[in-house]
């Protein structure tokens, strides 16, 4: 893993304190607006579908994203492979 900066680090150990689903839910509505917080699942589906290896264009008719979106996705894959 790369090197984080000192603020991402802060963040990730916040989330990890949660002490459970409602609590980091609660913790997400604060840090986030409602716009980004719908993002992050959306995100989270395209990459899980875009690993099943269902085609770019199907991924984001059904989640209502850009196909510019579907794209990021499959490219932060192969980077990560």
């Amino acid at each position: 893993m790369n090197t984080l900066d000192p603020h991402t680090q802060e963040l990730l150990d916040t989330l990890l304190a949660a002490e459970d689903r409602e609590a980091l839910l609660l913790l997400l509505q604060s840090l986030l607006t409602p716009a980004e917080l719908s993002e992050i699942p959306k995100r989270l589906q395209i990459l899980k579908r875009l690993q099943a290896g269902e085609p770019q264009r199907r991924i984001a008719e059904d989640l209502g994203v850009g196909i510019a979106t579907v794209s990021r996705g499959a490219r932060a894959l192969k980077r990560d492979l």
